[in-house]
């Protein structure tokens, strides 16, 4: 069916593969402990929109050409790896109260700031998944093993592959982020524990980088 070949292993597949812990995972749970349940979604949100900016580049084809380029796979990859770096010392340099909404007084204040954070951490969820040159290495690795290459329409059997894959991903990610901030919400209570969790998260997101940096593919 729409040129793809054994698409109830794919799902299995992609199952057992959105289980396997990875730079995405370590996002979401970092974000979802040390901010909680919606900050949480909105970094499941975020990791997900890349899965399908990543879908798009690869059933068009663009994803090859970051295959074939060296210079161009190093330099998403160095982009990535000092995202991530970024986003890991502006939380542990970061001198603000913690990011709980209810510490503002203002509530007008605590309301316009708790959407701007939000949009902050869905924007860089996605930026986070989508400057992984190995996610998209990954997706013209793994699509092509269940597409018929006869078929005429290939693009649209990744598209769909892609959009299963996501799929199964973003139940997987949304139950992960709820564990995580349930199981840290009593730490989120305490002023103290907070400013500790934003600054181990900081460091989880530069060990990212640095891992992102340093890895061979």
């Amino acid at each position: 069916m729409f040129g793809i070949e054994n698409y109830l292993g794919f799902i299995v597949a992609a199952i057992l593969l959105n289980l396997t812990p990875g730079t995405d995972s370590m996002y979401i749970i970092t974000r979802s402990i040390s901010q909680g349940t919606k900050a949480g979604f909105y970094s499941v949100l975020g990791i997900t929109s890349g899965t399908l900016v990543h879908t798009l580049l690869a059933s068009l084809g663009l994803s090859v050409l970051l295959a074939k380029s060296p210079m161009a796979f190093m330099l998403v990859k160095y982009i990535g790896a000092g995202y991530l770096c970024y986003l890991g010392l502006k939380m542990i340099m970061s001198k603000k109260e913690p990011l709980i909404a209810n510490s503002l007084q203002d509530q007008g204040s605590s309301v316009s700031s708790k959407h701007s954070n939000n949009w902050q951490i869905y924007k860089q969820g996605v930026l986070t998944n989508v400057l992984n040159p190995k996610v998209a290495l990954f997706f013209l690795a793994f699509f092509p093993q269940f597409v018929d290459p006869n078929y005429a329409y290939g693009m649209l059997s990744f598209l769909i592959l892609g959009l299963t894959f996501a799929s199964t991903g973003l139940v997987w990610c949304l139950c992960l982020a709820l564990l995580a901030s349930v199981l840290s919400k009593s730490l989120r209570g305490n002023p103290s524990f907070e400013t500790i969790l934003n600054k181990i998260s900081g460091t989880v997101f530069v060990g990212m980088g640095v891992k992102l940096m340093t890895e061979k593919v």
